[in-house]
């Protein structure tokens, strides 16, 4: 008979701290440790810091990492912020190239690159909701695709 392991998910709300990142990936790691999901951590953590740092960057007020089971056997990551505004490449419009010599601009790109499935929610503010937006990534274990 075989099992079938029950969904869940976590949300850590972060402060606009430098340091939140961080504290992000540390929890990351623990929750893919307690799930038996260690064998995705490096794809999850890049995924997780680059939806983080750009959150952190780009908006003025707390955000925060949500992550749930993406059956079978995977990880969706998901970074709510207070601002509703999709970053290009994640709007299925337009995709932007960094110059060769740019110190930034390529996050998103690699979150497209590594991830199996990605996209992008534009919340409305209801009720208690904060609105903003959620950028989210899911990927999968190798044994599974």
């Amino acid at each position: 008979m075989s099992t079938v392991s029950p969904s869940w998910s976590y949300t850590l709300h972060l402060p606009h701290d430098p340091r939140a990142p961080g504290i992000a990936r540390a929890t990351l790691r623990t929750v893919l440790a307690a799930h038996d999901l260690t064998q995705l951590t490096a794809t999850a953590e890049l995924l997780a810091s680059e939806l983080l740092t750009n959150a952190h960057l780009h908006t003025k007020g707390p955000y925060a990492l949500r992550l749930r089971a993406a059956d079978p056997g995977g990880l969706r990551v998901g970074v709510w912020d207070s601002d509703p505004t999709v970053p290009p490449g994640f709007d299925g419009v337009r995709t932007p190239v960094a110059a060769a010599d740019a110190e930034h601009g390529r996050g998103l790109h690699l979150v497209r690159a590594c991830a199996d499935a990605w996209g992008a929610s534009v919340l409305r503010e209801l009720g208690a909701s904060k609105g903003g937006k959620l950028l989210w990534a899911e990927c999968q274990c190798d044994d599974l695709r």
